[in-house]
C-alpha cells in the first residue's frame, strides 16, 4: 500500500550530502570547496557577512512580528451596547468597564457599527466612534461627543484651501 509512512525517495532524488575536507579522492579535497586563498577560504569566517546576509538579518525582526507603540483600541459593538444599555444611556470608557465590555479605561476605545442600534436618544462621550456606528446613532437621535479624548486620538478632518 502507498502511504505517507510508506513513502521512498525514488532513484536519483535524494541528493547525497557534500561531505567536504575528507581527502583528494573524494571529489572535495585540498581546498574542500573553498577555493584558493583569501578571508572566505580561511576558518573562523561567519556566513553573515557575505552572500547578502546582512539585508536578511535586518529584515529578520519584521519578519517575526511588529509590535506598534500605539496602543490597540478596544472595540464595542452597537449590538452590545443594545444589550447592556436603555434610551437616554450616556455611554463613557468608565461606564463600558463596569458593564463588563472592555477590560480597563486606559487603553482607546472605539465603537463600532456591527449590529444595528435600537435604543434611542444615546450620547457617547470620550471615545472613537467608527462612521458606520455614527451614522445609526444619529439616525436613532443619539449624539457622539469627543471632548476628553487626547489630542493625538481625535482624527483632524483635512483642511480645504
Amino acid at each position: 500500500m502507498l502511504n505517507l509512512n510508506t513513502l521512498k525517495p525514488g532513484k536519483g532524488s535524494a541528493k547525497k550530502k557534500k561531505r567536504v575536507g575528507r581527502g583528494n579522492s573524494s571529489g572535495h579535497g585540498t581546498y574542500s570547496t573553498r577555493g584558493l586563498k583569501g578571508q572566505k577560504s580561511r576558518s573562523g569566517v561567519s556566513n553573515l557577512k557575505r552572500l547578502g546576509m546582512k539585508s536578511t538579518l535586518l529584515n529578520l525582526p519584521k519578519i517575526r512580528g511588529f509590535k506598534s507603540l500605539k496602543p490597540r483600541a478596544q472595540a464595542v459593538n452597537l449590538f452590545a451596547i443594545n444589550t447592556h444599555f436603555k434610551d437616554g444611556a450616556v455611554i463613557t470608557p468608565a461606564i463600558l468597564v463596569k458593564a463588563g465590555l472592555i477590560g480597563n479605561t486606559n487603553d482607546p476605545v472605539k465603537v463600532l457599527g456591527q449590529g444595528e442600534l435600537k435604543i434611542k436618544n444615546v450620547k457617547f462621550k470620550n471615545m472613537n466612534v467608527s462612521a458606520t456606528a455614527k451614522a445609526q446613532i444619529e439616525k436613532m437621535g443619539g449624539e457622539v461627543i469627543l471632548r476628553g479624548l487626547p489630542k493625538k486620538l481625535v482624527k483632524k478632518k483635512p483642511v480645504k484651501k
